[in-house]
């Protein structure tokens, strides 16, 4: 595959554009890559230095970044006028500083769409585990502290009747509401710009216009939007506490979305009756209290963790290069920031 465009300096380039992969991908995108593109893959499959970094976007025309890589304005600042795209693997894009990308010409594009159902999957077996203790059930049986079946043992929740309040309602958050529609759940939702009545009516949901409200009312409250400025500890002390003692909170986002500080200290208050986390403000450190409280489950980042959904973001993410390559606009090219 020869490249046909220029770089942001005018440079024209010839022969197979070079690709630097910051993280293994499933087999069979990388064996594609390897057809397609001079790649540089990385076999060791750990994150790289701040200094890793900056030599490999020095040295190829498109990276291929991860949620994990901060790709800071200081780091582009520093990579060189040969790369021209950031071609990321998954759908958020908060950990690129787009508007330096934009200033250097260098074109970003994402994955958007292909792990909806992958993370709609699993916050809707968060919902239905927490409530239902299935993560403390599961640790009794393996410690051998069960002792039989008995009329009051491991009481949870049932699902039928209760208020789902979801924030954040794009794909995933609406993907959400499709599948709890089915347990009859009382589907509630706050975004930043109400739905169609028609979207309203399919999923059974209502619009809360008042996110105070929605946490407060919610039987069980499921976080679904961006990481950002104005999203960052949204859920915080003042809005934990406002929650039922009986709700519980569901996180399959963004780590940094809720105060941890404050949700440990309501789950061991007795303030807040479970959760259920894929995600966390440190990753991959976890607070230890979080693992320790019997009434939260903790999970490893496995929103998109399907051998299917991996595949189809590698195949977007070659998508996107090779219409790049061509000289066209990726179909997938982030606009945020852009002019």
């Amino acid at each position: 595959m020869t490249v046909v465009t220029e770089t942001p300096a005018g440079r024209r380039l010839t022969g197979r554009p070079r690709v630097h992969v910051t993280r293994r991908l499933v087999p069979a995108v990388e064996a594609r890559m390897a057809e397609l593109f001079d790649v540089t893959l990385n076999t060791d499959d750990r994150p790289l230095s701040r200094e890793e970094m900056v030599a490999a976007m020095r040295d190829c025309d498109v990276l291929v970044p991860t949620v994990t890589d901060r790709i800071t304005g200081d780091i582009i600042a520093e990579a060189g006028d040969r790369i021209g795209l950031i071609a990321n693997f998954g759908a958020g894009t908060e950990h690129i500083d787009l508007s330096a990308a934009r200033q250097r010409k260098i074109i970003v594009t994402n994955t958007p769409g292909v792990f909806t159902d992958d993370t709609a999957d699993l916050a809707m077996m968060l919902i239905l585990s927490v409530p239902r203790r299935l993560g403390e059930g599961s640790r009794l049986v393996r410690d051998g502290g069960w002792t039989g079946w008995a009329p009051t043992a491991m009481l949870g929740h049932c699902l039928g009747g209760k208020r789902l309040g979801i924030v954040g309602m794009g794909r995933i958050g609406q993907a959400v509401a499709h599948r709890a529609r089915a347990f009859g759940l009382d589907v509630v939702y706050h975004n930043r710009h109400r739905l169609p009545p028609s979207i309203e009516n399919m999923f059974g949901a209502r619009y809360e216009p008042d996110l105070e409200m929605l946490i407060a009312e919610a039987d069980i409250l499921t976080l679904h939007c961006p990481s950002g400025p104005h999203t960052r500890q949204l859920l915080n002390a003042a809005r934990l506490a406002t929650m039922k003692p009986e709700a519980y909170v569901i996180n399959t986002a963004r780590g940094d979305l809720i105060d941890e500080e404050a949700l440990i200290a309501a789950l061991q208050e007795g303030r807040l009756a479970g959760a259920g986390l894929d995600v966390f403000a440190h990753e991959p450190d976890v607070d230890r209290r979080l693992i320790d409280l019997p009434n939260v489950i903790t999970l490893p980042h496995l929103g998109s963790a399907t051998i299917e959904g991996r595949s189809h973001a590698g195949e977007k993410i070659i998508a996107n290069i090779r219409f790049w390559v061509d000289g066209h606009r990726p179909p997938d090219q982030v606009l945020e920031g852009w002019a």
